[in-house]
């Protein structure tokens, strides 16, 4: 573990091989919380959630630890949204050969209108070769939110960046956990209400269970080590019911 900057706490680890989670402990309404990017070292690097664009500074502050932030290549995230792409553009600006990378309904209502640069939209399934690493886009409109929202698994880890799937309260994590993260969201969940309620949550669940990912590198909160499959299930199932 690094601290890269004591006065806000944000840190710096790596999860996974070439796999780099970044993580700010902040206050919002109701307790801690985390903010958590996450960085593929590889021949072209992505970034994959930028915080929100006044956490810029504190996380290219850590992305220059591990290499030159300028050399990043793809900027991505899951949906539209603040704490998703809030700094996309400062970060299109520290690395002028980087692109957003998005799925292609972001791309279309979103991206590549604000973007200062247009979008490597990705259909459901595509892959993309970061190098040694390779990436996969899931579709996954309103699971938790955004007709826009999608997911990245990333093969040879099997780490899925699950966005705000299984998202945690508070603001002092582990980097990795095999701990339960289940109940903890769902009770998070349950005080905010902040997913869709969409009639497709089953459907889709499976489709990312069926990458049977071992991690699962969640924007807010712990990763989590484990079946990802079976953990998805469960989460399905408490969605159905």
């Amino acid at each position: 573990m690094t601290t890269t900057n004591t006065s806000s706490g944000t840190r710096i680890d790596e999860i996974a091989d070439g796999i780099f989670r970044i993580s700010t402990p902040v206050q919002i309404p109701g307790g801690g919380f985390t903010f958590n990017q996450f960085l593929v070292v590889d021949e072209d690097p992505l970034l994959f959630h930028t915080g929100p664009r006044k956490l810029f500074p504190l996380v290219h502050e850590a992305v220059e630890t591990v290499l030159p932030a300028r050399k990043l290549r793809y900027i991505g995230f899951s949906h539209y949204e603040a704490d998703e792409c809030g700094s996309l553009n400062e970060w299109l600006a520290a690395a002028p050969h980087s692109v957003p990378l998005c799925g292609a309904v972001a791309a279309m209502v979103s991206v590549d209108a604000v973007a200062d640069r247009p979008a490597r939209a990705l259909q459901d399934g595509d892959g993309l070769s970061l190098g040694k690493h390779r990436v996969k886009w899931h579709d996954a409109p309103h699971l938790p939110h955004g007709w826009e929202c999608g997911f990245l698994m990333e093969e040879s880890t099997r780490t899925m960046f699950c966005g705000d799937l299984f998202t945690q309260p508070g603001d002092d994590h582990a980097p990795v956990t095999e701990a339960d993260v289940l109940e903890p969201s769902e009770a998070f969940r349950g005080q905010f209400d902040y997913y869709s309620h969409t009639t497709r949550a089953g459907e889709l669940i499976e489709k990312l269970a069926a990458d049977a990912p071992t991690l699962l590198a969640c924007m807010h909160g712990s990763s989590w080590r484990g079946d990802g499959a079976a953990l998805l299930r469960a989460l399905g199932k408490r969605l159905a019911d």
